[in-house]
């Protein structure tokens, strides 16, 4: 993912997949087409995940309480 949404959320109430799908339904009437990636702070997840159609990443430059939503560019990438 080149570009993307970042989302903050910083409610310890609120479960991540709550978050992700708060964020992703933003991102889909903002942009017009639904993310399937979301980058979180290692600290905000135990382990990779899938919500849905939306793979859930651990990647540290993304601050704890943000979300970075997109579109994962690997899985158009044309084939050689």
């Amino acid at each position: 993912m080149q570009t993307g949404m970042l989302w903050f959320d910083n409610d310890p109430k609120t479960a991540l997949a709550a978050k992700i799908e708060r964020a992703a339904a933003y991102y889909r009437q903002k942009y017009g087409r639904a993310p399937n990636l979301c980058l979180v702070h290692p600290s905000m997840l135990t382990q990779e995940e899938s919500e849905g159609e939306i793979t859930v990443r651990p990647y540290r430059p993304v601050l704890p309480g943000h979300l970075w939503l997109g579109i994962d560019d690997s899985r158009y990438k044309k084939r050689e």
